[in-house]
Protein backbone atom coordinates (compact mmCIF):
# COMPACT_ATOMS: atom_id res chain seq x y z
CA UNK A 1 0.00 0.00 0.00
CA UNK A 2 1.49 3.38 -0.99
CA UNK A 3 2.46 5.55 1.95
CA UNK A 4 1.67 9.23 2.26
CA UNK A 5 4.54 11.49 1.36
CA UNK A 6 3.21 14.76 2.68
CA UNK A 7 4.87 17.96 1.62
CA UNK A 8 4.15 21.13 3.58
CA UNK A 9 4.95 24.40 1.87
CA UNK A 10 4.83 27.31 4.31
CA UNK A 11 6.88 30.26 5.49
CA UNK A 12 7.09 28.69 8.95
CA UNK A 13 6.04 25.01 8.68
CA UNK A 14 4.55 23.61 11.87
CA UNK A 15 5.41 19.91 12.35
CA UNK A 16 2.29 19.53 14.50
CA UNK A 17 0.22 19.86 11.33
CA UNK A 18 1.24 16.27 10.59
CA UNK A 19 -1.04 15.13 13.44
CA UNK A 20 -4.18 16.04 11.48
CA UNK A 21 -5.93 13.22 9.53
CA UNK A 22 -4.61 14.06 6.06
CA UNK A 23 -5.35 10.51 4.86
CA UNK A 24 -9.08 11.22 5.16
CA UNK A 25 -11.06 13.30 2.64
CA UNK A 26 -11.80 16.67 4.19
CA UNK A 27 -15.58 16.11 3.98
CA UNK A 28 -15.19 13.07 6.26
CA UNK A 29 -13.09 14.63 9.03
CA UNK A 30 -14.47 13.77 12.49
CA UNK A 31 -16.23 16.40 14.56
CA UNK A 32 -13.67 16.21 17.37
CA UNK A 33 -11.06 17.69 15.00
CA UNK A 34 -13.22 20.52 13.68
CA UNK A 35 -13.99 23.99 15.04
CA UNK A 36 -17.65 24.96 14.81
CA UNK A 37 -17.68 28.27 12.94
CA UNK A 38 -20.13 29.86 10.50
CA UNK A 39 -19.22 28.85 6.96
CA UNK A 40 -20.02 30.53 3.68
CA UNK A 41 -20.83 28.99 0.33
CA UNK A 42 -17.84 27.53 -1.49
CA UNK A 43 -17.33 25.44 -4.61
CA UNK A 44 -14.76 23.44 -2.61
CA UNK A 45 -14.89 21.52 0.66
CA UNK A 46 -13.77 23.85 3.49
CA UNK A 47 -13.32 22.94 7.15
CA UNK A 48 -12.08 24.82 10.23
CA UNK A 49 -9.73 23.35 12.82
CA UNK A 50 -8.34 24.75 16.06
CA UNK A 51 -4.59 24.29 15.93
CA UNK A 52 -1.71 25.76 17.90
CA UNK A 53 -3.78 28.49 19.53
CA UNK A 54 -5.35 29.67 16.29
CA UNK A 55 -8.13 28.55 13.97
CA UNK A 56 -7.18 27.44 10.46
CA UNK A 57 -9.41 27.28 7.40
CA UNK A 58 -8.57 24.27 5.23
CA UNK A 59 -9.73 24.14 1.61
CA UNK A 60 -9.43 21.06 -0.59
CA UNK A 61 -8.33 22.18 -4.03
CA UNK A 62 -6.16 21.15 -6.98
CA UNK A 63 -2.42 21.33 -6.36
CA UNK A 64 -1.59 23.88 -9.05
CA UNK A 65 -4.45 26.15 -8.03
CA UNK A 66 -3.53 25.80 -4.35
CA UNK A 67 0.05 26.97 -4.91
CA UNK A 68 -1.13 29.84 -7.13
CA UNK A 69 -3.70 31.08 -4.63
CA UNK A 70 -1.17 30.75 -1.80
CA UNK A 71 1.28 33.01 -3.64
CA UNK A 72 -1.40 35.56 -4.50
CA UNK A 73 -2.55 35.75 -0.88
CA UNK A 74 1.07 36.18 0.21
CA UNK A 75 1.44 39.12 -2.17
CA UNK A 76 -1.76 40.74 -0.89
CA UNK A 77 -0.66 40.19 2.71
CA UNK A 78 2.74 41.80 2.06
CA UNK A 79 1.13 44.98 0.68
CA UNK A 80 -1.45 45.02 3.50
CA UNK A 81 -4.58 44.59 1.39
CA UNK A 82 -7.47 43.21 3.52
CA UNK A 83 -7.42 39.47 2.88
CA UNK A 84 -7.06 36.22 4.78
CA UNK A 85 -3.53 35.30 5.83
CA UNK A 86 -2.06 32.29 3.98
CA UNK A 87 -0.47 29.59 6.12
CA UNK A 88 0.63 26.98 3.61
CA UNK A 89 -0.13 24.24 1.10
CA UNK A 90 -0.10 20.50 1.80
CA UNK A 91 0.30 18.00 -1.02
CA UNK A 92 1.03 14.28 -1.30
CA UNK A 93 -2.12 13.15 0.51
CA UNK A 94 -3.28 9.56 0.09
CA UNK A 95 -6.13 7.55 1.57
CA UNK A 96 -5.30 4.23 3.31
CA UNK A 97 -6.30 2.38 0.12
CA UNK A 98 -3.75 4.39 -1.84
CA UNK A 99 -6.25 6.75 -3.52
CA UNK A 100 -4.78 10.19 -4.21
CA UNK A 101 -6.46 13.00 -2.29
CA UNK A 102 -6.62 16.67 -3.28
CA UNK A 103 -4.07 19.15 -2.03
CA UNK A 104 -5.21 21.61 0.63
CA UNK A 105 -4.69 25.33 1.11
CA UNK A 106 -4.42 26.52 4.71
CA UNK A 107 -5.27 30.05 5.77
CA UNK A 108 -5.79 31.68 9.15
CA UNK A 109 -9.41 32.14 10.11
CA UNK A 110 -10.13 35.85 10.33
CA UNK A 111 -11.18 36.34 13.95
CA UNK A 112 -14.43 38.21 14.60
CA UNK A 113 -15.43 37.83 10.94
CA UNK A 114 -18.49 36.26 9.37
CA UNK A 115 -19.66 35.25 5.89
CA UNK A 116 -22.57 37.29 4.61
CA UNK A 117 -25.14 34.48 5.01
CA UNK A 118 -24.36 34.26 8.73
CA UNK A 119 -25.03 38.00 9.01
CA UNK A 120 -28.44 37.62 7.41
CA UNK A 121 -29.39 34.63 9.55
CA UNK A 122 -30.33 37.10 12.29
CA UNK A 123 -32.83 39.93 12.53
CA UNK A 124 -30.90 42.78 10.94
CA UNK A 125 -31.74 46.34 10.09
CA UNK A 126 -32.78 46.94 6.46
CA UNK A 127 -29.64 49.00 5.75
CA UNK A 128 -27.29 46.11 6.55
CA UNK A 129 -27.13 45.02 2.90
CA UNK A 130 -26.18 48.57 1.92
CA UNK A 131 -23.42 48.71 4.52
CA UNK A 132 -22.01 45.40 3.30
CA UNK A 133 -22.03 46.71 -0.27
CA UNK A 134 -20.19 49.87 0.81
CA UNK A 135 -17.52 47.71 2.46
CA UNK A 136 -17.19 45.51 -0.63
CA UNK A 137 -16.87 48.57 -2.89
CA UNK A 138 -14.00 49.90 -0.76
CA UNK A 139 -12.27 46.50 -0.86
CA UNK A 140 -12.65 46.27 -4.65
CA UNK A 141 -11.20 49.76 -5.13
CA UNK A 142 -8.24 48.91 -2.88
CA UNK A 143 -7.58 45.72 -4.85
CA UNK A 144 -7.76 47.54 -8.17
CA UNK A 145 -5.43 50.30 -6.97
CA UNK A 146 -2.66 47.74 -6.36
CA UNK A 147 -3.32 46.00 -9.69
CA UNK A 148 -5.22 42.95 -8.43
CA UNK A 149 -7.84 41.56 -10.76
CA UNK A 150 -10.28 39.47 -8.70
CA UNK A 151 -12.19 37.66 -11.43
CA UNK A 152 -14.97 36.39 -9.13
CA UNK A 153 -16.21 39.27 -6.99
CA UNK A 154 -19.10 38.25 -4.75
CA UNK A 155 -20.37 38.40 -1.20
CA UNK A 156 -19.59 34.67 -0.94
CA UNK A 157 -15.88 35.29 -1.53
CA UNK A 158 -15.74 37.98 1.14
CA UNK A 159 -15.65 38.04 4.93
CA UNK A 160 -16.96 40.95 6.99
CA UNK A 161 -15.85 42.40 10.32
CA UNK A 162 -17.32 45.18 12.40
CA UNK A 163 -15.61 48.54 11.89
CA UNK A 164 -17.31 50.98 14.29
CA UNK A 165 -20.77 51.62 12.81
CA UNK A 166 -19.79 50.11 9.45
CA UNK A 167 -18.24 46.89 8.19
CA UNK A 168 -14.79 46.11 6.80
CA UNK A 169 -14.55 43.60 3.95
CA UNK A 170 -11.76 41.04 3.46
CA UNK A 171 -10.98 38.94 0.39
CA UNK A 172 -11.20 35.27 1.31
CA UNK A 173 -10.91 33.56 -2.09
CA UNK A 174 -8.20 34.54 -4.60
CA UNK A 175 -8.52 31.42 -6.73
CA UNK A 176 -9.51 33.34 -9.87
CA UNK A 177 -7.38 36.41 -9.17
CA UNK A 178 -4.30 37.75 -10.88
CA UNK A 179 -1.79 40.47 -10.06
CA UNK A 180 -0.80 43.09 -12.65
CA UNK A 181 1.27 46.24 -12.61
CA UNK A 182 -1.91 48.19 -13.40
CA UNK A 183 -5.38 47.19 -14.50
CA UNK A 184 -7.05 48.25 -17.72
CA UNK A 185 -10.48 49.86 -17.62
CA UNK A 186 -11.81 46.68 -19.20
CA UNK A 187 -10.47 44.52 -16.37
CA UNK A 188 -11.86 46.86 -13.73
CA UNK A 189 -15.24 47.11 -15.42
CA UNK A 190 -15.48 43.33 -15.76
CA UNK A 191 -14.87 42.92 -12.03
CA UNK A 192 -17.48 45.57 -11.21
CA UNK A 193 -20.10 44.17 -13.64
CA UNK A 194 -19.55 40.65 -12.33
CA UNK A 195 -19.84 41.91 -8.76
CA UNK A 196 -23.20 43.50 -9.58
CA UNK A 197 -24.52 40.32 -11.19
CA UNK A 198 -23.30 38.03 -8.39
CA UNK A 199 -24.59 40.30 -5.62
CA UNK A 200 -28.07 40.57 -7.12
CA UNK A 201 -28.18 36.78 -7.42
CA UNK A 202 -26.96 36.24 -3.87
CA UNK A 203 -29.50 38.68 -2.44
CA UNK A 204 -32.31 37.08 -4.46
CA UNK A 205 -31.26 33.74 -2.98
CA UNK A 206 -31.49 35.25 0.50
CA UNK A 207 -34.92 36.65 -0.32
CA UNK A 208 -36.09 33.22 -1.47
CA UNK A 209 -34.98 31.83 1.88
CA UNK A 210 -36.81 34.65 3.72
CA UNK A 211 -33.52 35.94 5.11
CA UNK A 212 -33.75 39.36 3.47
CA UNK A 213 -35.95 42.24 4.59
CA UNK A 214 -38.86 42.70 2.20
CA UNK A 215 -37.99 46.39 1.85
CA UNK A 216 -34.63 45.56 0.22
CA UNK A 217 -34.53 45.92 -3.57
CA UNK A 218 -31.89 43.45 -4.74
CA UNK A 219 -31.31 45.15 -8.10
CA UNK A 220 -30.94 48.57 -6.47
CA UNK A 221 -28.36 47.17 -4.07
CA UNK A 222 -26.38 45.75 -6.99
CA UNK A 223 -26.57 49.10 -8.79
CA UNK A 224 -25.44 50.84 -5.61
CA UNK A 225 -22.23 48.78 -5.64
CA UNK A 226 -21.41 50.11 -9.11
CA UNK A 227 -22.20 53.70 -8.11
CA UNK A 228 -20.25 53.53 -4.86
CA UNK A 229 -17.25 51.97 -6.60
CA UNK A 230 -17.20 54.60 -9.35
CA UNK A 231 -17.58 57.50 -6.90
CA UNK A 232 -14.67 56.25 -4.81
CA UNK A 233 -12.48 55.41 -7.80
CA UNK A 234 -13.02 58.88 -9.31
CA UNK A 235 -12.28 60.56 -5.98
CA UNK A 236 -9.02 58.64 -5.59
CA UNK A 237 -7.72 58.74 -9.16
CA UNK A 238 -9.52 61.56 -11.00
CA UNK A 239 -7.77 64.78 -12.00
CA UNK A 240 -9.10 68.31 -11.48
CA UNK A 241 -8.10 71.65 -12.96
CA UNK A 242 -8.30 75.12 -11.43
CA UNK A 243 -6.83 78.61 -11.73
CA UNK A 244 -3.27 79.01 -10.45
CA UNK A 245 -4.54 81.46 -7.82
CA UNK A 246 -6.59 78.64 -6.23
CA UNK A 247 -3.63 76.65 -5.00
CA UNK A 248 -5.43 75.99 -1.73
CA UNK A 249 -7.34 73.33 -3.65
CA UNK A 250 -4.24 71.11 -3.61
CA UNK A 251 -4.39 70.89 0.19
CA UNK A 252 -8.19 70.57 0.02
CA UNK A 253 -7.91 67.56 -2.31
CA UNK A 254 -5.46 65.85 0.01
CA UNK A 255 -7.69 66.55 3.02
CA UNK A 256 -10.70 65.14 1.16
CA UNK A 257 -8.82 61.93 0.42
CA UNK A 258 -7.73 61.72 4.07
CA UNK A 259 -11.38 62.03 5.09
CA UNK A 260 -12.11 59.03 2.87
CA UNK A 261 -9.45 57.12 4.77
CA UNK A 262 -6.64 57.33 2.20
CA UNK A 263 -3.17 58.87 2.26
CA UNK A 264 -1.66 60.49 -0.83
CA UNK A 265 1.73 58.96 -1.54
CA UNK A 266 2.36 60.92 -4.73
CA UNK A 267 0.52 63.83 -6.36
CA UNK A 268 1.18 65.00 -9.90
CA UNK A 269 0.84 68.77 -10.42
CA UNK A 270 1.08 70.24 -13.93
CA UNK A 271 0.47 73.73 -15.35
CA UNK A 272 -0.50 74.90 -18.83
CA UNK A 273 1.89 76.85 -21.07
CA UNK A 274 1.21 80.29 -19.59
CA UNK A 275 0.91 79.00 -16.02
CA UNK A 276 -2.66 80.22 -15.49
CA UNK A 277 -4.20 76.75 -15.07
CA UNK A 278 -3.11 73.99 -12.71
CA UNK A 279 -4.10 70.32 -12.93
CA UNK A 280 -3.63 67.86 -10.09
CA UNK A 281 -4.00 64.10 -10.07
CA UNK A 282 -3.18 61.59 -7.32
CA UNK A 283 -0.63 59.10 -8.60
CA UNK A 284 -0.27 56.91 -5.51
CA UNK A 285 -2.91 56.54 -2.80
CA UNK A 286 -2.76 54.22 0.18
CA UNK A 287 -5.67 53.21 2.41
CA UNK A 288 -5.55 53.37 6.19
CA UNK A 289 -4.97 57.07 6.95
CA UNK A 290 -6.63 57.03 10.39
CA UNK A 291 -5.53 53.54 11.42
CA UNK A 292 -1.89 54.38 10.61
CA UNK A 293 -2.10 57.62 12.57
CA UNK A 294 -3.55 55.86 15.61
CA UNK A 295 -0.94 53.11 15.36
CA UNK A 296 1.82 55.73 15.23
CA UNK A 297 0.45 57.57 18.25
CA UNK A 298 -0.64 54.70 20.49
CA UNK A 299 0.56 51.38 19.10
CA UNK A 300 -3.07 50.25 18.71
CA UNK A 301 -3.70 48.43 15.41
CA UNK A 302 -7.40 48.68 14.56
CA UNK A 303 -9.82 49.06 11.66
CA UNK A 304 -10.07 52.39 9.82
CA UNK A 305 -13.41 53.63 11.19
CA UNK A 306 -12.63 52.35 14.67
CA UNK A 307 -9.43 54.41 14.50
CA UNK A 308 -11.38 57.46 13.34
CA UNK A 309 -13.69 57.15 16.36
CA UNK A 310 -10.82 56.62 18.79
CA UNK A 311 -8.91 59.61 17.41
CA UNK A 312 -12.02 61.75 17.96
CA UNK A 313 -12.17 60.58 21.57
CA UNK A 314 -8.46 61.32 21.91
CA UNK A 315 -9.10 64.88 20.68
CA UNK A 316 -11.91 65.24 23.24
CA UNK A 317 -9.62 63.97 25.99
CA UNK A 318 -6.92 66.43 24.95
CA UNK A 319 -9.36 69.34 25.16
CA UNK A 320 -10.94 68.18 28.43
CA UNK A 321 -7.52 67.87 30.11
CA UNK A 322 -6.30 71.18 28.63
CA UNK A 323 -3.31 69.54 26.96
CA UNK A 324 -3.59 71.09 23.48
CA UNK A 325 -0.04 72.41 23.76
CA UNK A 326 1.50 69.10 24.84
CA UNK A 327 3.17 66.77 22.37
CA UNK A 328 0.50 64.70 20.66
CA UNK A 329 2.16 61.33 21.20
CA UNK A 330 2.58 61.95 24.95
CA UNK A 331 -1.10 62.85 25.28
CA UNK A 332 -2.04 59.79 23.22
CA UNK A 333 -0.17 57.45 25.57
CA UNK A 334 -1.87 59.12 28.54
CA UNK A 335 -5.25 58.56 26.85
CA UNK A 336 -4.45 54.86 26.41
CA UNK A 337 -3.49 54.51 30.10
CA UNK A 338 -6.27 56.63 31.57
CA UNK A 339 -9.19 56.07 29.17
CA UNK A 340 -8.88 53.20 26.72
CA UNK A 341 -7.26 50.49 28.86
CA UNK A 342 -9.40 51.10 31.97
CA UNK A 343 -12.56 50.97 29.82
CA UNK A 344 -11.58 47.63 28.27
CA UNK A 345 -10.41 46.28 31.63
CA UNK A 346 -13.85 47.11 33.07
CA UNK A 347 -15.31 44.40 30.82
CA UNK A 348 -15.16 41.00 32.55
CA UNK A 349 -12.50 38.83 30.98
CA UNK A 350 -14.96 36.10 29.99
CA UNK A 351 -16.98 38.62 27.96
CA UNK A 352 -14.11 40.26 26.06
CA UNK A 353 -14.03 37.51 23.43
CA UNK A 354 -17.40 38.67 22.12
CA UNK A 355 -15.94 41.68 20.28
CA UNK A 356 -12.54 43.14 19.47
CA UNK A 357 -11.27 45.65 22.08
CA UNK A 358 -11.53 48.57 19.62
CA UNK A 359 -15.11 47.61 18.76
CA UNK A 360 -15.95 47.25 22.45
CA UNK A 361 -14.63 50.75 23.09
CA UNK A 362 -16.61 52.18 20.16
CA UNK A 363 -19.83 50.54 21.33
CA UNK A 364 -19.32 51.68 24.92
CA UNK A 365 -18.95 55.26 23.62
CA UNK A 366 -22.16 54.84 21.64
CA UNK A 367 -23.93 53.34 24.64
CA UNK A 368 -22.72 56.24 26.78
CA UNK A 369 -24.31 58.71 24.36
CA UNK A 370 -27.53 56.66 24.30
CA UNK A 371 -27.99 56.45 28.07
CA UNK A 372 -26.87 60.06 28.57
CA UNK A 373 -29.70 61.13 26.27
CA UNK A 374 -32.13 59.03 28.29
CA UNK A 375 -30.88 60.36 31.64
CA UNK A 376 -30.51 63.95 30.41
CA UNK A 377 -27.07 64.14 32.03
CA UNK A 378 -23.47 63.35 31.13
CA UNK A 379 -22.78 59.74 32.12
CA UNK A 380 -19.16 59.07 33.17
CA UNK A 381 -17.37 56.52 30.99
CA UNK A 382 -16.89 53.93 33.80
CA UNK A 383 -20.62 54.04 34.55
CA UNK A 384 -21.40 53.70 30.83
CA UNK A 385 -19.08 50.70 30.55
CA UNK A 386 -20.80 48.98 33.48
CA UNK A 387 -24.23 49.64 31.95
CA UNK A 388 -23.11 48.39 28.53
CA UNK A 389 -21.79 45.14 30.00
CA UNK A 390 -24.96 44.43 31.98
CA UNK A 391 -27.61 45.50 29.47
CA UNK A 392 -26.02 44.81 26.08
CA UNK A 393 -22.85 42.72 26.02
CA UNK A 394 -24.00 39.91 28.33
CA UNK A 395 -26.89 39.15 26.01
CA UNK A 396 -24.84 38.85 22.84
CA UNK A 397 -23.42 35.64 21.38
CA UNK A 398 -19.66 35.26 21.17
CA UNK A 399 -17.74 37.02 18.40
CA UNK A 400 -20.49 37.67 15.87
CA UNK A 401 -22.69 39.77 18.20
CA UNK A 402 -26.02 41.12 17.00
CA UNK A 403 -24.61 42.41 13.74
CA UNK A 404 -26.54 45.23 12.16
CA UNK A 405 -28.21 46.23 15.42
CA UNK A 406 -27.11 49.62 16.69
CA UNK A 407 -25.59 49.70 20.19
CA UNK A 408 -28.22 50.57 22.75
CA UNK A 409 -31.01 49.05 20.64
CA UNK A 410 -30.50 45.51 21.92
CA UNK A 411 -33.19 44.39 24.31
CA UNK A 412 -32.01 42.40 27.35
CA UNK A 413 -33.30 38.83 27.49
CA UNK A 414 -35.93 38.04 30.11
CA UNK A 415 -34.62 36.73 33.37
Amino acid sequence: MPQQKLQITAVAPDPALLDLPWDVPLAEWPDDVLAALPQGISRHVVRFVSHGGRVLAIKEIGETVAYREYELLRQLHRIEVPSVVPVGVITGRRAPDGERLEAVLLTEHLQFSLPYRALFSQDLRPDTATRLIDALAVLLVRLHLVGFYWGDVSLSNTLFRRDAETFAAYLVDAETGDMHRTLTNGQRNYDVDLARTNIIGELMDLAAGELLDEAVDEVSIGDALVERYQELWDALTGSEAFDSDDRWRVAARIERLNDLGFDVGELEITTDIDGTKVRIQPKVVDAGHHSRRLLRLTGLDVQENQARRMLNDLDSYRAATDRQNDQEQIVAHAWVRQVFRPTIDAVPRELRRKLEPAQLFHEILDHRWFISQQAQRDIPLPEAAESYVEHVLRHRPDEDAVLGLAPGEAEPEDG
